[in-house]
């Protein structure tokens, strides 16, 4: 699972087993995140040789380095040009390792955007039920949200703007998301605007307006400026209550 930092911990690629030899990748241990043009190995990569990790811890580690190498590298290069050549240099793993875990960079790439679901979901939910009204918790939902993005620009890209270069299956899975964090908003819609008619039609507006405000400053290189924007985010949710009357023609 990507953690919310979106780096994991690194271990050595190639078929590991406890008590036996770990080899090093060809091109892992270049600089940084196993990117080429820094020399030495990384100082949380295990020391080659042998072991006695269970063959369980390493295989976990090693998946985790994959999720977090894909949201990397399709930050940097985009989805279209991310290869598995390059997965497995910023993950430090085999090319044998990564299709050990994954058929391919796509399955990869929907495995890394899950996590990353699961990591968000968490988060929002922590804040929010710790609210105990429906302004507050959608305060807390949404500023834990758009925290969890600018604290990792790579996955922030990868979820947002990426995915929808992804293919069908990684739309689907967003548009998945996208529902799901609607259903919360609609949970809390008679409270907030006991006029409105229309809660789902309402929160599935509302969810993609926040998108697409997320959506421009992610693509603008602007991910740090998102925090600021919850309490505009919750101000436009609040200025709902009018009576759908109001906006008959002639009134």
């Amino acid at each position: 699972m990507i953690t919310r930092a979106g780096k994991p911990p690194a271990v050595t690629g190639g078929l590991e087993t406890a008590g036996v030899e770990v080899t090093e990748p060809a091109g892992a241990g270049r600089g940084k995140a196993g990117r080429p043009g820094g020399t030495g190995r990384r100082p949380d990569q295990l020391p080659g040789g042998r072991h006695g990790l269970l063959p369980s811890f390493v295989a976990a580690n090693q998946r985790e380095r994959i999720l977090s190498a894909v949201a990397q590298a399709t930050a940097e290069l985009g989805y279209a040009e991310m290869s598995v050549e390059a997965i497995i240099t910023r993950a430090g793993v085999s090319r044998r390792t990564l299709y050990e875990h994954f058929k391919n960079k796509e399955d990869a790439f929907l495995a890394a955007y899950d996590a990353a679901v699961r990591a968000v979901v968490r988060q929002v939910r922590r804040a929010y039920l710790q609210q105990t009204t429906a302004q507050a918790r959608l305060r807390a939902g949404l500023g834990a949200f758009l925290q969890f993005l600018a604290s990792d620009p790579e996955l922030a890209r990868m979820c947002i703007v990426e995915v929808l270069a992804a293919g069908p299956r990684a739309i689907a899975r967003r548009n998945e998301t996208m529902r799901m964090f609607a259903e919360i908003i609609e949970d809390n819609i008679h409270e907030l605007v006991p006029s409105c008619q229309r809660p789902e039609l309402t929160a599935e507006t509302l969810v993609g307006g926040i998108h697409e405000a997320v959506f421009s400053r992610i693509l603008d290189d602007r991910t740090g400026e998102l925090p600021g924007l919850a309490d505009d985010l919750l101000t436009a949710v609040l200025m709902l209550d009018v009576d759908r009357q109001d906006l008959s023609p002639g009134r």
